[in-house]
């Protein structure tokens, strides 16, 4: 494995069945009711005994940071709502929203499975806070969700939420890290040194609240404990060795209504099957992130390349180097595609939408004319908004 960059090659299976194989004590755990194949299982009730003082707090929030971290990265907490009626209240607000968008024919896709195979609602975070303002605020309240983000990001995180309901039938995510690297391919994060590689899962902490009750034929979530902790991750869980070992060894927990499991967005997991006949899985789905995942100053960065592109494409065609124009436009576009708005800027043969960058090298390479530009980065720009 080299110092400074990781590449392909660091790829080793045998590397990552043996961290899989640590096995998860229970006494790292002291607030676990029990670990459950190799996953400590909290109970809500015992956490909020727990954590009644600040001191108690802060032990509570170290723990759940070792179990994220050096643990097998993925927790349980067990009635994590105890009063259910809250949770059916923005399910059936999760419910009208997928009927209206799909009577009116979207069919969101979905990052690590078939377009349509589930129905998805992406930005139900705004969504439902714009329809039910009270079940909202009910639902968000809740003490246990903001334990978890708190110990893992601490505080001035921000909350997303994406609704992914799978059906009798639905199959199986291919296994996968998540959001950064883990939507980006192979040969994009390979670019990026191997601290980044250390620094993206730290930036987020990915969450799952049981909106139905989940037995295994419903299919919830697969994971692969303690998977988080292989370093070149990122570059390898598409590969088929990697896939065929999380095959054989992930594991997969039951969930009942109002639980809710917390995991490092490294760890290798994945949605399971539906095989019940009559089953509906609905889960709420929340990215919660740091705050420190923004620049200081606002830019408005579609003024700065609208004004520059003119020039660009004039030195461009003179013969610039390509490197030279590359750098300008790095310092000036939006060269990532994120955050959007995932139901009308999907992604394109990718996990990912185009950039604004991305639009910049187009026009250079098919020599748009600067109104083309200044028409496809307005495009860009309501594709992004969600006020319609």
């Amino acid at each position: 494995m080299t110092a400074t960059r990781l590449t392909p090659d660091d790829c080793r299976v045998e590397d990552l069945r043996a961290l899989v194989a640590t096995p998860t004590r229970p006494a790292d755990h002291p607030h676990a009711s029990t670990v459950e194949q190799n996953v400590p299982i909290y109970s809500a009730e015992t956490l909020r005994s727990a954590t009644g003082t600040t001191e108690g707090t802060h032990r509570v929030e170290a723990e759940l940071v070792r179990a994220l971290a050096d643990g097998p990265g993925v927790v349980v907490i067990r009635g994590a709502f105890p009063d259910t009626t809250v949770v059916d209240r923005l399910t059936d607000v999760f419910d009208a929203i997928i009927a209206e968008e799909e009577s009116a024919g979207a069919a969101p896709g979905d990052h690590f499975a078939r377009p349509g195979a589930n129905s998805r609602v992406w930005n139900a975070l705004e969504k439902v806070a714009l329809r039910d303002p009270a079940a909202f605020v009910d639902y968000y309240a809740n003490d246990m969700l903001a334990l978890a983000a708190r110990s893992w990001l601490g505080p001035g995180y921000q909350v997303t939420s994406q609704v992914n309901v799978v059906r009798p039938g639905g199959v199986a995510q291919d296994p996968h890290r998540d959001y950064h690297l883990g939507f980006l391919g192979d040969e994009v994060s390979a670019q990026y040194p191997a601290h980044v590689h250390l620094l993206s899962p730290v930036l987020t902490l990915q969450g799952a609240v049981a909106h139905s009750d989940m037995p295994l034929e419903s299919g919830p979530t697969l994971y692969l404990p303690h998977s988080q902790k292989y370093r070149p991750g990122y570059l390898a869980y598409r590969r088929p060795e990697f896939r065929e070992l999380f095959a054989e060894q992930h594991v997969q927990l039951p969930l009942t209504t109002g639980d809710a499991a917390f995991f490092n967005p490294a760890l290798l997991h994945g949605a399971g099957s539906n095989v019940s006949a009559d089953l509906q899985r609905t889960a709420n789905l929340l990215q919660v992130s740091s705050a420190f995942g923004r620049a200081m100053e606002t830019v408005d960065r579609r003024r700065i390349t609208s004004r520059l592109y003119p020039l660009l494409r004039h030195r461009a065609s003179s013969g610039a180097p390509a490197v030279d124009i590359e750098n300008v436009i790095a310092c000036a576009a939006e060269g990532y595609p994120f955050p959007t708005n995932l139901d009308l800027d999907q992604p394109v043969g990718g996990l990912t939408p185009p950039s604004q960058a991305d639009l910049v090298r187009r026009g250079l390479a098919e020599d748009w004319e600067p109104a083309r530009l200044d028409a496809e980065l307005a495009d860009h720009d309501v594709r992004r908004r969600t006020d319609g």
